[in-house]
């Protein structure tokens, strides 16, 4: 994206504090106050000296050292504004910005967090706002300030004699060039820096969220290999980046001093021919200094603004990203749950197009029926499931829930009505009540204690020193498999849903905790409707109807007799687990 439509894009932030930036460009002039007058006043006493001493009095030489002190306490109180006031509102706009950032996130379907990486969002949510922070604050100050002098110079010296303020100003359009040209340069640098920043993120993370494994595999060398090379090519990134400010910088001290050579020399030969008095000549000297320390300041924020715009930049990039599931326009709240659940003609493929994952399914399930999905790694079990919640979008075909198509509810009313217990528990970080509540914000003590109770975890939740304040860790790694496998059921019943999928829910556990957690399974699914994706087949034996789902679809369909006499697919899969 080019600058303007950066910059397009990001205005709309600054308008809810309009009346602050308002106030904070009016004090950003009133710092420039004492710069601007002071050659005035340096001029004045400089002219009455040689011209008529007598005319240099105490009184006026008072009242113009009076005049500077308040100009000083002005500038003090602006600039306390600035630095307090100001900065706030830079803060508040990250806020505001990182808030629509997460909330676009929470819309994004499981497709974009499938090719994204996780670090690398961490990045854009963290360390991408705060270079836009900064910005914010010191754009719009830094460029009105250096703008105040440079005019407000031109203005005065032009008075003064126009023909040296034109030789003077003279260097500032090739000035202008060459910056364009080192920004555009250290734009695209910074822009691979903050990319590789987020992928040095995703590897820290991977590294320690898998610790365990390195650890086990004695693979710690390996990690720091591939960290060492991650590192090494942000070093290489930023050598260029540094490359190209060193040259900016370099450029811009170049023309600073041919500035000043212009106003010693030029200047000089003008006071020689009489066009300037020596007044004017040290008020020009003084306005030099004033004219390269706005063009300092410009370029001090050059990279700050560079970076900014990366920043925003990586902002849009996701909040661009489209939500590819959204409620319609009419979207009706779901109520009063029987779950009868009809697959009409579904056909599904990933986004990227390239491969059909599902066609051709036609099923009807009964209020309260059990369907198990069981068949080979790669048939769309788990694919299939998370298209009644509408996790996915069916690309064909539509799933009706209680007559009506699922994508005519809300997201919100329809997952509310639909539980799912997955092989892989994710617990968040906080205690066990933390965890079971989640299922049912705001629920009492009681009936959180109650869905453990149901779950047949309340017991070991009790032995532990602080019951369920027990800290469970990032990812509840303090848990076992099995606790953490009945505590994310109690969650569910706490939830206490219509609709039921278990997601190979007992797969990954050992015999004993697979027992329990078997049972608790068969309390929280009596009653409902429930789809369960089974890995080991005794566990489905008692469903109402077994699935065979394969990638020609679904191939066989009956309960456990049904289809062990019919010798196929499914009693071959038996005898390899019974095997």
């Amino acid at each position: 994206m080019n600058t303007i439509t950066l910059m397009k894009r990001f205005f709309p932030y600054f308008k809810k504090y309009k009346g602050i930036l308002a106030l904070d460009l009016l004090c950003a002039s009133l710092t420039t106050l004492c710069e601007i007058v002071l050659p005035l006043i340096v001029r004045e006493i400089t002219s009455r000296a040689i011209n008529n001493l007598a005319q240099l009095t105490v009184s006026l030489i008072l009242r113009l050292g009076a005049l500077y002190f308040l100009l000083r306490i002005i500038d003090a109180m602006a600039n306390y504004y600035m630095a307090n006031t100001g900065h706030m509102m830079g803060a508040k706009i990250e806020t505001d910005m990182r808030t629509d950032l997460f909330s676009h996130l929470q819309e994004l379907s499981f497709s974009y967090f499938s090719n994204m990486k996780v670090g690398q969002i961490m990045a854009r949510i963290t360390s991408d706002l705060f270079e836009i922070t900064e910005f914010d604050h010191h754009g719009p100050e830094e460029l009105f300030i250096a703008s105040i002098k440079i005019i407000a110079s031109f203005i005065i010296l032009a008075g003064m004699n126009i023909y040296l303020t034109i030789i003077m100003f003279a260097s500032i359009p090739i000035m202008v060039v060459v910056s364009v040209y080192f920004n555009r340069k250290m734009r695209a640098a910074f822009k691979m820096s903050r990319q590789q920043i987020g992928e040095i993120n995703s590897q820290v993370e991977d590294s320690l969220l898998g610790v365990r494994v390195v650890k086990s595999f004695a693979n710690e060398d390996i990690e720091k290999e591939k960290f060492g090379k991650g590192n090494s090519k942000f070093l290489d990134i930023k050598k260029i980046s540094y490359r190209y400010m060193a040259g900016f910088q370099t450029s811009t001290r170049v023309f600073d001093g041919v500035m000043y050579v212009v106003v010693i020399v030029v200047g000089a030969l003008f006071l020689v021919s009489g066009s300037i008095t020596p007044a004017d000549y040290t008020a020009y000297l003084l306005y030099v200094a004033t004219l390269i320390a706005a063009i300092r300041r410009i370029v001090e924020f050059t990279e700050q603004f560079q970076r900014g715009m990366t920043g925003i930049e990586r902002f849009c990039e996701i909040m661009d990203a489209p939500v590819e599931i959204e409620d319609t326009e009419n979207a009706r709240e779901l109520k009063n749950v029987k779950g009868e659940i009809v697959l009409e003609n579904i056909k599904f493929s990933y986004s990227d197009g390239n491969n059909e994952v599902l066609s051709g399914i036609n099923l009807k399930v009964l209020e309260g029926q059990n369907i198990a999905l069981v068949g080979p790694s790669g048939g769309g079990k788990t694919t299939l499931v998370n298209l009644i919640p509408r996790f996915y979008d069916v690309t064909e075909g539509r799933i009706l829930l209680d007559g009506i198509d699922v994508r005519e509810y809300t997201q919100k009313s329809l997952r509310e009505n639909i539980g799912v217990v997955q092989q892989d528990v994710y617990l968040f970080s906080g205690t066990i009540y933390d965890n079971i509540v989640y299922g049912m914000p705001g629920a009492t003590l009681d009936k959180v204690m109650q869905a453990a109770k149901d779950a047949g975890c309340h017991d070991f939740i009790m032995g532990l020193p602080k019951g369920y304040d027990t800290y469970v860790g990032e990812r509840g790694v303090k848990l076992s498999g099995g606790q953490k496998q009945r505590i994310s059921i109690a969650r569910v019943f706490l939830k206490n849903p219509p609709v039921l999928i278990l997601d190979e829910a007992t797969s990954a556990l050992d015999n004993e905790s697979e027992m329990i957690v078997k049972k608790s399974l068969e309390r929280l699914a009596y009653g409902r409707t429930t789809f369960t994706i089974a890995h080991r087949l005794t566990t489905i034996r008692n469903a109402d109807k077994i699935l065979v789902l394969t990638e020609k679809g679904i191939e066989e369909c009956g309960t456990h007799d049904e289809l062990i006499k019919k010798d196929g697919i499914y009693k071959s899969l038996y005898k390899l687990y019974e095997n």
